[in-house]
């Protein structure tokens, strides 16, 4: 495919206002023809064209006509590179023109993933509308009152129904038609351009849903050489691979180029199963970096891996894949383990604040050494990759929806935990991300929803949940039923009724976000121009961040997990540094107007500090 001027090459691709190429990858049949929905024409045949592939070109044909593809004269199906399902997964596609939207955001150049604040959502549960459109008022919620930069959409690929997280989608290219389909997506991306606010796409490539996928009906889209926890693996190293991964490339182009999307987040690449000599991850990054340069803006790729791999980050000179960061879990779990002092399932490998430590100096906690809960050794070594390279969180959709009952940290601790919390993943060198509602302290569940049409895959879901819960002990009794409507309805978000309590922890998140923004020395880092210390201090529960450049002397983070006053010898540079933030203030929730003092002086010698419990507290340099 040209980069240079690249557009999608497969699908129902406009030719004109009244003319439509039809052309698929089907080496599975002898023939292919397409029948329009509308009226009484008679079916177009498509010819082969070589590699699999067939094609024609058909007569007043335009956008919004529905269609399907007929293959070996018996099968009426979908297409595979269906733009917009507007029936669901079962039903016809329709034509969309790509070029009638009508963009305002002509001179927005992306966001660089070091001034992402990231923001994850499941559209279907933001609002009460569950739609694209329904977002756009909240933006300026978002920008202002939050401080986010770059929203991240959880996935948003047509899946069967209209209740689902999105991991189940089936056409890849075609944006959920009960969310409001192409236009309001365009329109919600579009929007948060004007807002100054970048757009990340969760994008799965690991496998396809399994109601209403007809891929290997048109050919060799899945391997048995290998298994996924979620179904069958994508082929993207065996035989006619190639146009597979051909397909799964356009569509990362596709959503860059057609939807102006800043960042793609690709789901579970460890169920990526790729042994050519050129990883599908590489080809992917390569391909979205020669379109960004055509496009002339940013655009970020980040991986969810459970690998504990740096190749997967690391530059292709060096030979790793390229892409630019990855979320961090062994920082999720440090974090939780420290916050809620659980051993469960895979909680049982972290131990107390000096994993905590570990995550942040380094990145990965486990780089090579046993793992209690795997039963053998995991990870490699992070300690050269940049911070700006991993994105770390207290909490997201995987963290909270895969427990038993979807429980927030904000049902479990009070607000002056959840406030350290806060402080530690906005003010470090890292990428922050913030589950929605986690701001203000959200107390509705996050649970696992679907609505699956066949009774026997929805078994087989229960089922799954339950056998997937086993190893952490939780009661299966208390597991919601996924296919029961009211499990979204109590996940939907309660902006409009927030505590006192939560308005307070609002606007302690604003604040934390606004000295990201504003102090040079708390921005996301690297090695060289952005440095950072840190020291557990495990009797007292205690850490202490020093995070400076070579021209300032920097802040200073004291975040206590003690759930009693404590004195300790700070181990940070000498010198006074000067109050600029205190969780304990009234403003934020504390009893007293302060409980950190507005100076503290560092010497040589050693000077104690008070700490009360379950401070959060920001110095800087004097």
């Amino acid at each position: 495919m040209s980069q240079q001027r690249w557009a999608l090459d497969i699908g129902a691709i406009p030719v004109s206002r009244d003319e439509t190429k039809f052309r698929v990858w089907a080496p599975f049949v002898n023939s292919v023809a397409v029948r329009m929905m509308k009226g009484d024409r008679p079916k177009l045949s498509l010819h082969p064209n070589g590699k699999g592939y067939f094609e024609a070109v058909a007569k007043a044909v335009g956008p919004e006509e529905k269609y399907l593809f007929v293959l070996d004269e018996t099968r009426e199906r979908p297409d595979p590179a269906s733009r917009f399902q507007p029936e669901g997964v079962h039903g016809p596609s329709v034509v969309v023109d790509p070029g009638i939207f009508q963009w305002t955001d002509r001179a927005w150049p992306g966001m660089r993933l070091r001034d992402m604040i990231i923001y994850e959502m499941h559209v279907g549960t933001f609002t009460r509308e569950g739609t694209f459109e329904a977002i756009i008022p909240w933006l300026s919620y978002l920008k202002d009152t939050v401080g986010i930069t770059a929203l991240e959409l959880m996935p948003i690929a047509q899946f069967p129904g209209r209740r689902n997280w999105g991991y189940d989608g089936v056409y890849p290219f075609a944006p959920q038609a009960s969310y409001g389909g192409p236009e309001g997506l365009k329109r919600l991306v579009d929007a948060c351009h004007a807002a100054g606010m970048a757009v990340i796409l969760d994008v799965v490539y690991n496998h396809l849903g399994p109601e209403g996928n007809y891929f290997g009906e048109y050919g060799p889209y899945f391997t048995d050489r290998y298994k996924t926890p979620w179904g069958s693996a994508i082929n993207y190293d065996g035989p006619d691979s190639d146009e597979v991964r051909h397909y799964f490339v356009s569509n990362a182009l596709y959503w860059v180029t057609e939807y102006h999307i800043d960042c793609l987040r690709l789901d579970a690449v460890h169920g990526i199963y790729d042994f050519s000599a050129h990883h599908i991850l590489k080809e992917i990054a390569s391909a979205v970096r020669v379109q960004a340069e055509q496009l002339h803006r940013h655009i970020v790729i980040i991986a969810e891996s459970d690998l504990n791999d740096t190749q997967i980050i690391d530059p292709r000179s060096q030979g790793g894949y390229g892409l630019d960061a990855q979320w961090n879990d062994d920082f999720h779990h440090a974090l939780r383990v420290a916050l809620t002092h659980e051993q469960n399932g895979y909680y049982q490998d972290f131990h107390g604040l000096k994993h905590l430590a570990t995550a942040v100096r380094e990145g990965f906690i486990y780089q090579g050494q046993h793992s209690l809960f795997r039963r053998r050794r995991h990870g490699n070594s992070s300690q050269h990759c940049l911070p700006s390279q991993f994105v770390v969180f207290s909490e997201n959709h995987d963290q909270i929806g895969n427990r038993a009952i979807g429980d927030r940290l904000s049902t479990q601790l009070s607000i002056d935990v959840l406030k350290v919390a806060r402080a530690l993943v906005l003010l470090l060198p890292n990428i922050p991300l913030l589950f929605m509602g986690e701001e203000y302290g959200e107390t509705a569940p996050f649970q696992y929803f679907i609505e699956h049409g066949d009774p026997e895959l929805i078994d087989a879901v229960r089922q799954g949940r339950q056998r997937e819960f086993a190893h952490f002990g939780w009661n299966a009794d208390e597991i919601p039923d996924p296919q029961d409507p009211f499990t979204l309805e109590r996940c939907r978000l309660r902006l409009n009724e927030l505590d006192t309590w939560q308005t307070q922890l609002l606007h302690w998140t604003n604040a934390l976000i606004r000295l990201r923004k504003t102090v040079p020395t708390l921005a996301s880092g690297d090695v060289e121009t952005l440095r950072h210390s840190i020291w557990a201090f495990e009797q007292e529960q205690v850490i202490v961040v020093h995070r400076w450049s070579n021209s300032d002397g920097g802040s200073l983070l004291i975040l206590g997990f003690n759930r009693t006053p404590v004195t300790l010898v700070p181990t940070a540079p000498a010198g006074a540094w000067q109050l600029l933030l205190d969780a304990g203030t009234a403003e934020f929730g504390g009893v007293h107007p302060s409980t950190m003092p507005q100076e503290i002086v560092i010497t040589s010698s050693g000077s104690p500090l008070n700490v009360p419990s379950y401070a959060a507290a920001v110095y800087a340099r004097r």
